[in-house]
């Protein structure tokens, strides 16, 4: 697994056959250098979960030869999990201002900021952990200070480009630095690992100062009260939306947490400096609803989010009803369809009306489409293109782009170690991967016991039989069973269960009766037997049992 000096190898541990938990290895030397660490959600295929992150394990072995963490920028699916994954890696964190300033507040969340060492380099900087020499080079994205990553080796040089875009003009911050994207091209680029996103999208993604433009004359017409709700930490968008506000007359408030931890980091850093301090939810109520602006999170559906709470009313401090309005400035993640729809739906039946990018220039991507793609390899000229950060579909039309660019591509999934030097590229072997689920204040594995009797759970219900018994194995009392999920609170199925299961008990063998264990698992699967019977169902199943 671990080759000699003079080797280059990639190994994606998260984000190469899925969108999200980008955790991805890059080897020389017997070295390793770690780029991004983030999360990802459960969504419609896995509604036990909320928030995963990739399995470290692998490189959480060989953490005595792991140089660094790399942030290409901090949106939740590169950063999202350094809080959970860091005291399993327990190295330094390299991250441009703004992404470092996110950090930090995830960091103090989680009571680690003084424990991580944080490294922040400027953007378009650079800085060496021999045998890595790095660069940042600036790119476009939805995010500020979102950057490609140079790594150069003995080996030779890799391109990782993060996720980036080529707006002409994309308001906050720079554009992309084609210039230096040509020079890495003219010195010579082994390998490029590419966002792969809207691989599968013919044309441009679009420019976020047309959003800007639409989003002004947008607002400007509508009536009532209006709620904007975007990715909170697209800080162009933020302050598109406040500009359109301040235009028409309206004082912007911000509804949830991320937004305003968003802001804070924004402002830190330099961002937002034209547009006034926003108003807290407080004041919102403060202010006449033709004269107001609430920015809400929640663009996804999130059950939890503000905008959700809103459109179930149960928000404690905003309302929104008859006569107005929300903008869905963003695009639907896939998977996130059913819980978008439902919030929309409750918003709808409230008598609001909804604006989406369906039907007006309210959204653009973050992500390169099809044309920029072929700019970018005319540009840096890669020997090899990886295509990562993408389910497979998207993985395999940017394969099939990069060879009509006369570029060799490689498809990989998780886990694949990608030999880049010496020799030919090719995958050379495999390490294993996983993913582990956030539940509460601790990681547990996705296909683990834990997980997997929640999902059992989830679908099957889950029973509980309570008995005592007497030195003899006789059933002493009235056996109580709890099966939520299963039975209303008195359903008299319940009793002809119990009876069942009593007359299963009474014709056991005195041997298995007299002992706890064997007892206990032989009412188990009686009780198995019998829920199935009645219900066609294999709910988990615990049993209590006391000797008396």
């Amino acid at each position: 697994m671990d080759a000699l000096s003079g080797d280059l190898a990639f190994l994606p541990l998260g984000g190469t056959g899925e969108i999200g938990m980008n955790l991805n290895l890059y080897r020389s030397g017997g070295k390793y250098l770690a780029v991004d660490c983030g999360i990802g959600f459960g969504g419609a295929e896995l509604p036990e979960v909320d928030v995963m992150v990739a399995d470290p394990a692998f490189i959480a072995e060989r953490r005595d030869r792991l140089l660094g963490l790399v942030i290409t920028h901090a949106h939740e699916d590169h950063i999202g999990g350094v809080a959970w994954l860091w005291p399993q890696l327990r190295c330094p964190v390299y991250a441009t201002p703004f992404a470092a300033a996110v950090l930090r507040r995830k960091l103090a969340e989680a009571q680690l900021l003084k424990d991580v060492p944080i490294h922040v380099i400027p953007p378009g900087g650079s800085f060496e952990l021999s045998p890595f020499r790095l660069q940042f080079i600036r790119m476009a994205h939805s995010i500020p200070e979102a950057q490609a990553l140079v790594i150069r080796t003995p080996a030779g040089t890799v391109l990782h480009t993060g996720d980036f875009k080529l707006d002409p003009d994309p308001l906050v911050g720079p554009r992309s630095d084609e210039a230096a994207l040509a020079a890495l091209g003219e010195e010579g680029v082994l390998a490029m690992v590419c966002d792969s996103t809207n691989a599968m999208v013919e044309g441009h993604s679009g420019s976020e100062a047309d959003v800007r433009r639409s989003l002004a004359a947008l607002i400007r017409g509508i009536a009532g009260r209006v709620a904007v709700t975007c990715f909170a930490s697209n800080v162009a968008r933020v302050e598109s939306v406040a500009l359109a506000a301040r235009a028409a007359g309206r004082s912007v408030a911000l509804v949830g947490r991320s937004l305003r931890n968003l802001d804070a980091a924004a402002r830190e850093c330099g961002y937002l400096k034209g547009i006034p301090p926003f108003l807290s939810e407080d004041e919102a109520n403060d202010v006449p609803d033709e004269n107001l602006l609430i920015m809400v999170t929640g663009s996804q559906g999130e059950p939890r989010s503000a905008l959700a709470r809103i459109a179930m009313d149960t928000h404690p401090r905003i309302e929104l009803g008859e006569g107005d309005t929300v903008v869905f400035s963003s695009r639907v993640i896939p998977g996130n369809e059913r819980a978008i729809g439902t919030v929309q739906d409750n918003l709808v039946r409230r008598g609001v009306e909804l604006m989406t990018d369906a039907d007006h220039m309210i959204h653009v991507s973050g992500h390169p489409a099809r044309d920029e793609l072929r700019k970018l390899y005319k540009l840096v000229r890669p020997r090899v293109s990886v295509p990562v950060h993408g389910e497979w579909r998207h993985l395999s039309a940017h394969a099939a782009l990069a060879k009509e660019a006369g570029i060799t591509p490689i498809l990989l999934e998780d886990g694949d170690v990608l030999s880049l030097a010496p020799g030919r590229a090719e995958v050379v072997d495999s390490a294993p991967v996983g993913r582990l689920v956030v539940d509460g204040n601790r990681l547990v594995p996705l296909q683990g016991g834990v997980m997997g009797a929640r999902r059992r759970m989830l679908f099957n219900g889950v029973a509980v039989l309570s008995l005592a018994v007497d030195e003899a194995g006789r059933v002493r009392g009235t056996p109580r069973l709890a099966a939520p999920g299963l039975f209303e609170p008195d359903d008299p199925a319940c009793n002809a269960i119990l009876a069942e299961l009593g007359q299963s008990l009474a014709d056991l063998p005195g041997p298995i009766r007299r002992d706890d264990s064997a007892l206990s698992d032989a009412a188990a699967a009686a009780l198995r037997r019998a829920l199935g019977k009645r219900l066609q169902k294999r709910p988990m199943v615990t049993v209590h049992l006391l000797r008396v």
